[in-house]
C-alpha cells in the first residue's frame, strides 16, 4: 500500500554541512538491461557511461516504472508505481503528422511531481529531450508540472523521428533544418544496397545532438547551482536514425543486412550498425554532460543518476539476440517478464559514493523522488510507493525494498500484472477477460529468466502475490482496469 513520507533528511555523518549538490538524472530511451558494456555488452562501446559505472555505484536489480515510455516517466515523476499512477500505458492523442500534434493523456494540473518538489528545495529545474505526458497547450506541459525550462519533444510520437521539422522550447515552437517525414514508411528505392537510396529516412539536424547541446548551455548557465537537469534522452529508441560517421565504428563488426521498414519505422542500409552507432552517440553524450561539470569545477558538487524507461525494443530492425540486449532477461519492451522492466542504473557522487561499487539492493524509478528527497534535504508529505535508497549510495544498511507492482494494458497480452516479494515474482496475464486468470511464479535468485514456473509447489507465494496485485487502485480511464 502507499505510504506518506513525512520527511526524509540526508544522514551521511559528516555531509550535513553539505550543500545540497546539483542533480543530474539522464534517462535513455529503451535502452536493454545488457547494452552497456558494464552491464556485459561486448559489441556496443559505451566507454564513457562505463566510465561513469567505474567512478560510481552500478544496479543490477533496479526497475523501471512501466515497459513502455509514458507511464514509465510518470511513475519517475510522481513516485507512483501504476497501480496508483494517473498513466497506466501510453494513451496516443492526434497523429504524427505536425498539423495533428496533440501528444499524450496529460499530468493533472495538480500533481505534485519531482519537478515541483526540487523547485521547492530552491533548485532551477530544467527537462532536456522527450516529455511524453502531455502535448502543446495543455495542462500536462513540462513549464506547468514544476520544470522552469523545456527543449525537446512534447509529443512521443514525434520523437519517433530523430530529424524532427520542430521541437519546442517552453511554449514556442522551434524550426529545425529538417522537412517533416512520417516515421514509419516502406522502402521506396530501386536498390537497398545503395547508401543513396535512404537520404530521404535523413535530416539536417539530429535531434539528440541538439539536446545535448541544450543541456550543456543549461548547465553553464545555472553552474551556480543548485540545479536539476531531467535529461531524457531519446535513443535508442526507433527509428534507426544516427549520422554516418557513427557507422564507420562498427564496421565488419556485425551481421547485418539493409531493413527495408516491414516491421515499424524507417529502413536503414547498416541497421544493426545504426543500433549501435545511437547507442555510441548517445554515451558521447554523456561524456559531453561529464566535461562541462568537470570544466567548471562542479563534478564532485554533482550527483549523476542514468538509466533506462524501458527494456530494448522488439520491432524496427533491431537484432536485440545479437546484441543481447535483455542481458540473458525474458522479453523486452512492451512485457512484464524481466528483461521488460529491469534496467540499468548508475549513480555517481564523487567523494559520498564509493567508486566501482556494485549493489543488488532491489529499486524501481518510485524511489527516486523519495531518494532526491533525502539527497536535497526537503520535506516529502504527499503519498508515495516509493523507499529512499540514499542509504544504499552512502554505503549503509539498505531499507526494506518499496512495494514492487506493474501493470500493462498495450499489445495482446489482454492486461499485464507483476508483483515481487522478496526474490518472488508474480507475473499475471489476461486480467481484463477474467478475475481467475492465474499467477505465475518465478523465483528471481535461482530462474532470473523467469523459465520455470513455481505456482503449482508454492501456492501461498502466489496468493500473496496476487493480493499485491490486486491492492491497485482504479484508473479513471476504465481501459486499465482488470476484471472484477
Amino acid at each position: 500500500m502507499p505510504r506518506i513520507i513525512i520527511v526524509a533528511f540526508l544522514v551521511l555523518a559528516g555531509c550535513t554541512q553539505m550543500d545540497p549538490p546539483n542533480v543530474i538524472y539522464i534517462l535513455a530511451d529503451d535502452l536493454g538491461y545488457g547494452e552497456l558494456g558494464s552491464y556485459g555488452q561486448t559489441l556496443i562501446r559505451t566507454p564513457n557511461l562505463d566510465q561513469l559505472a567505474a567512478e560510481g555505484m552500478r544496479f543490477t536489480q533496479h526497475y523501471s516504472g512501466s515497459p513502455v515510455c509514458a507511464p514509465s516517466r510518470c511513475t519517475l515523476l510522481t513516485g507512483r508505481h501504476t497501480g496508483h499512477c494517473q498513466v497506466r500505458d501510453n494513451y496516443e492523442l492526434g497523429g504524427f503528422a505536425d498539423s495533428t500534434e496533440r501528444g499524450q493523456l496529460p499530468l493533472e494540473e495538480s500533481t505534485y511531481t519531482l519537478g515541483r518538489m526540487m523547485q521547492e528545495a530552491g533548485y532551477t529545474t530544467a527537462i532536456v529531450g522527450k516529455w511524453g505526458l502531455g502535448g502543446p497547450n495543455s495542462i500536462g506541459v513540462p513549464n506547468k508540472q514544476g520544470f522552469d525550462y523545456f527543449y525537446g519533444y512534447l509529443d512521443q510520437k514525434q520523437a519517433h523521428n530523430h530529424y524532427p521539422s520542430h521541437l519546442w522550447r517552453n511554449a514556442e515552437w522551434d524550426t529545425l533544418a529538417n522537412g517533416y517525414f512520417h516515421p514509419h514508411q516502406r522502402f521506396d528505392g530501386t536498390d537497398p544496397h545503395d547508401p543513396s537510396a535512404y537520404d530521404n529516412y535523413k535530416g539536417i539536424d539530429y535531434a539528440p545532438d541538439l539536446m545535448a547541446d541544450e543541456a550543456e548551455a543549461f548547465i553553464r548557465d545555472n553552474a551556480g547551482g543548485p540545479f536539476f537537469l531531467y535529461l531524457a534522452h531519446t535513443v535508442p529508441h526507433l527509428a534507426l536514425q544516427v549520422p554516418d560517421e557513427e557507422l564507420a565504428a562498427y564496421d565488419n563488426i556485425l551481421s547485418e543486412s539493409p531493413y527495408d521498414g516491414t516491421r515499424g519505422y524507417l529502413p536503414h542500409i547498416r541497421p544493426q550498425s545504426a543500433y549501435a552507432g545511437m547507442i555510441s552517440r548517445m554515451d558521447a553524450h554523456v561524456g559531453q554532460i561529464m566535461d562541462v561539470l568537470r570544466e567548471l569545477g562542479i563534478d564532485d558538487e554533482t550527483l549523476i543518476m542514468f538509466s533506462s524507461d524501458n527494456g530494448a525494443t522488439y520491432v524496427g530492425g533491431v537484432d536485440t539476440e545479437q546484441f543481447h540486449s535483455s542481458g540473458g532477461l525474458r522479453g523486452g519492451k512492451g512485457e512484464v517478464y524481466e528483461g521488460g522492466i529491469r534496467v540499468p542504473m548508475i549513480a555517481t557522487w564523487p567523494d559520498v559514493i564509493a567508486p566501482g561499487s556494485v549493489t543488488d539492493h532491489v529499486s524501481a524509478f518510485w524511489d527516486v523522488m523519495p531518494t532526491l528527497a533525502g539527497v536535497v534535504n526537503t520535506e516529502l508529505t504527499i503519498e508515495v510507493d516509493g523507499n529512499s535508497f540514499l542509504p544504499v549510495l552512502l554505503g549503509e544498511q539498505p531499507p526494506a525494498p518499496s512495494e514492487m507492482y506493474w501493470e500493462y494494458h498495450g499489445r495482446n497480452w489482454r492486461g499485464a500484472q507483476a508483483a515481487r516479494i522478496g526474490p518472488w515474482k508474480g507475473v499475471r496475464l489476461g486480467g481484463k477477460d477474467s478475475v481467475s486468470a492465474p499467477v505465475r511464479v518465478y523465483n528471481l535468485v535461482d530462474d532470473p529468466a523467469e523459465t520455470t514456473d513455481l505456482a503449482d509447489t508454492h501456492p501461498e507465494i502466489a496468493s500473496e502475490l496476487l493480493a499485491l496485485m490486486q491492492s491497485r487502485s482504479d484508473s479513471k480511464i476504465a481501459r486499465w482496469n482488470f476484471a472484477e
